[in-house]
């Protein structure tokens, strides 16, 4: 919860020096550049604390509507990529067909990519003709009501996980760029290594 307060009030400083920076002194703009820059830290301590947190037990539902709880996820003791999208999210999209685009050589090394929706009932009736539209062949679950993604920090989409052999998260970004994926499956392969 602790979290949720940081990144509200991160906001609120952010939207009171956006609209007030031609009125501030030089001094109160440092002081909340400061606030701003100590609270981002304060972020960054919790994103690597979940560094060896299993994944939260939660319903989650198939494309097909059935029900599945989270703790089922799992890849025969290899790593696995978890990757928390939206239909509406340009990056979600680039993230997920860069993905695609290499998915033969994550699959021939034994990966696997888990991609939760975080449409809501307003927009999840367009994930299945999205996914069947693009091809994509990943293992793909809905999170309707959000339970999951807020059990697992997750503010902002794109927000991707990397699950070790144990079920524990070893790496998380969120964002996308260009090359990202490659840098996923080193990831993969430096944790299967370890293994």
């Amino acid at each position: 919860m602790r979290h949720y307060f940081y990144i509200f009030i991160q906001g609120m400083i952010k939207f009171v020096l956006f609209f007030n920076i031609f009125r501030m002194t030089y001094k109160r703009q440092a002081g909340l550049l400061l606030l701003i820059i100590f609270l981002s830290l304060l972020n960054m301590q919790f994103v690597s604390a979940q560094s060896g947190k299993k994944i939260p037990p939660h319903i989650l539902a198939t494309l097909d509507g059935e029900n599945i709880s989270s703790s089922a996820f799992e890849n025969d003791g290899k790593p696995y990529i978890l990757s928390f999208w939206a239909t509406w999210c340009n990056p979600c999209m680039k993230e997920l067909s860069a993905l695609d685009e290499i998915y033969e050589e994550f699959k021939d090394q034994g990966f696997k990519v888990i991609a939760v929706s975080t449409d809501d009932a307003r927009t999840h009736a367009n994930v299945l003709p999205l996914v069947n539209g693009r091809g994509w062949e990943f293992e793909f679950y809905r999170d309707d009501n959000g339970d999951f993604r807020r059990a697992m920090g997750v503010n902002m989409v794109p927000h991707t996980f990397v699950i070790n052999g144990n079920g524990e998260i070893v790496y998380q970004h969120t964002a996308f760029y260009d090359g990202m994926e490659w840098e996923m499956l080193e990831k993969l392969e430096e944790i299967a290594a370890e293994n």
